[in-house]
């Protein structure tokens, strides 16, 4: 089968280019092949928020290079206007091809239908989106954000005896949140909610966002900690608010890991370090290389293949030792 092309749009500069046009047709139906048999992918990242994210774009680039894909890259900084106004870009110059990680769940019926009107496949990566219409996008590849939480929240209860820091039979966590809206912010949220049900000793007495950004994680926790109430376990959504807590914690005179348990998502090398170090007690794994997935799945969809409408990534859990030994290997 021929491939196609695609030509995006380049970094932040997001208004319509004089690029060539080649590869999609404006009826709404596939894509064209060039003559050449070349890829070009535009990608919509949401930012560099945290070191899952830096890992993340890093992995769609090296992987891109490894395919023979040419990659126009956008960094949207954690607005959702600006990758909508990047999709648009995208659409105006007819590529073949668009993947992006959505900042939100909602608000993208829109500038998906007119992808679709394009004949242009869109393919979501790490978040999805909330509609109805699944036409308006190929695939989604990603984690299961709900079961993330399901095993954070199960690791308090497996350890309930050493979660309860006083002994008074009583377990109160704290949850730092991430982006208001964002699909592994509420699914996270969600999966914990869900294992903790199941014992009514767990409570979260506290739950902010951080907005998934080590500086965000250090001031909540700073306010957490000023509340007076005792805090047994903080369950922070990514390793990045969780290492901001860590300084927050250290800074009000307590032992992060020992006084108060901490649970992340994640699993980047920071993380990891701070595992190995018993600053934090377990890390559920979030892996950020979905690079070399995302451009078989383009090559796929180009070629007029059947992809799964929902593909997950391969993760894992850890505990202090695990984290100690997998730590020289580890990718990011």
């Amino acid at each position: 089968m021929l491939k196609k092309t695609l030509i995006a749009a380049s970094a932040i500069s997001l208004s319509a280019f004089a690029f060539t046009a080649c590869g999609s047709d404006s009826a709404g139906g596939d894509a064209t092949a060039s003559d050449d048999g070349s890829i070009t992918m535009g990608f919509a990242q949401v930012g560099a928020e945290s070191g899952w994210r830096t890992a993340n774009t890093t992995s769609i680039q090296d992987s891109a290079k490894e395919a023979g894909i040419d990659l126009k890259f956008t960094d949207a900084q954690g607005k959702q206007e600006n990758q909508i106004q990047a999709i648009r870009s995208y659409i105006q110059q007819k590529v073949d091809v668009i993947a992006f990680s959505p900042v939100v769940e909602t608000g993208w019926d829109a500038v998906l239908n007119e992808a679709k009107a394009a004949g242009i496949p869109v393919i979501l990566t790490d978040r999805a989106v909330d509609s109805k219409d699944t036409s308006l996008y190929k695939t989604f590849l990603g984690s299961d954000f709900v079961v993330e939480g399901q095993k954070a929240g199960q690791w308090v209860v497996d350890n309930a005896d050493e979660a309860d820091t006083d002994g008074d039979g009583k377990i109160n966590v704290v949850q730092l949140e991430g982006t208001t809206g964002a699909a592994p912010a509420i699914d996270r949220g969600e999966g914990f909610a869900d294992s903790i049900s199941a014992d009514p000793s767990i409570k979260v007495v506290a739950s902010q966002t951080g907005d998934f950004t080590r500086d965000g994680g250090k001031q909540v926790m700073e306010s957490f900690l000023q509340s007076g109430d005792h805090i047994d376990v903080l369950f922070a959504q990514n390793d990045d608010m969780g290492l901001g807590a860590i300084e927050a914690i250290e800074a009000a005179g307590l032992t992060p890991g020992k006084d108060i348990k901490i649970i992340t998502v994640d699993a980047v090398h920071d993380g990891m370090q701070a595992l190995s170090d018993g600053k934090i007690n377990f890390i559920v794994e979030c892996s950020p290389l979905l690079g070399p997935q995302l451009m078989d799945l383009a090559k796929k969809v180009l070629d007029g293949e059947e992809v799964e409408p929902r593909i997950l990534t391969e993760e894992t859990t850890f505990d202090q030792a695990q984290a100690t030994e997998a730590l020289p290997d580890r990718q990011y």
